[in-house]
């Protein structure tokens, strides 16, 4: 009988946590439309043998995502080669403070950090109707805190997509099956090169 060794474990596909919001969950869209589900097929077809696992729950704020973060990574059963942290819209579209989303995704990046995770940090946009000030703040967070916890930054999730009526949902917050796969071909190198 042969007995898997230490090398054959190491041999295990890479596996990727896209930790958000309804982003990242898929919301709308069925599984196999989602982005976790659409990343991992790009990763193959590029020869990337990656798992990607979702980890997004639908209007989860930056606070919620951190209150889950620990639970959610014991559910994975095996420490991830990469977390993409996609969060922050939900505390946008409420309006709620940036300093408490920056200091929610400035904890969950500590964590990840302090269990030697490598993090890709997607970054939000705001809506301009909420005023320059809160615009500038708002998306401020990320590349300050991608600068500060020496991270690798994808400056914005909804890259390709925003502005283009035609890849949303008719709700007009969540991208519909066409703007998932855009998503998932702009982000797609900088998932590859974090995997190497």
């Amino acid at each position: 009988m042969l007995l898997a060794g230490p090398a054959a474990a190491d041999r295990r596909a890479p596996l990727v946590w896209a930790f958000g919001d309804s982003l990242t969950a898929g919301y709308g869209l069925s599984p196999a439309q989602g982005f976790p589900v659409r990343l991992q097929a790009a990763l193959r077809r590029a020869g990337v043998a990656a798992t990607v696992r979702n980890g997004g729950v639908a209007g989860d704020t930056a606070a919620q995502g951190l209150a889950r973060l620990r639970w959610g990574l014991r559910g994975l059963r095996a420490t991830p080669d990469l977390v993409i942290v996609e969060l922050g819209a939900n505390d946008m579209l409420r309006g709620l403070p940036p300093a408490q989303a920056r200091a929610s995704l400035d904890a969950i990046l500590a964590e990840l950090g302090r269990r030697r995770i490598p993090v890709l940090l997607a970054g939000m946009r705001a809506t301009r109707n909420l005023g320059p000030d809160y615009v500038r703040a708002f998306e401020g967070i990320y590349p300050a805190l991608a600068r500060q916890r020496r991270v690798a930054l994808y400056p914005f999730f909804l890259d390709g997509v925003a502005g283009q009526r035609g890849l949303f949902q008719a709700d007009g917050l969540h991208p519909n099956a066409r703007g998932v796969d855009v998503i998932v071909a702009r982000m797609l190198p900088a998932v590859r090169r974090m995997l190497r």
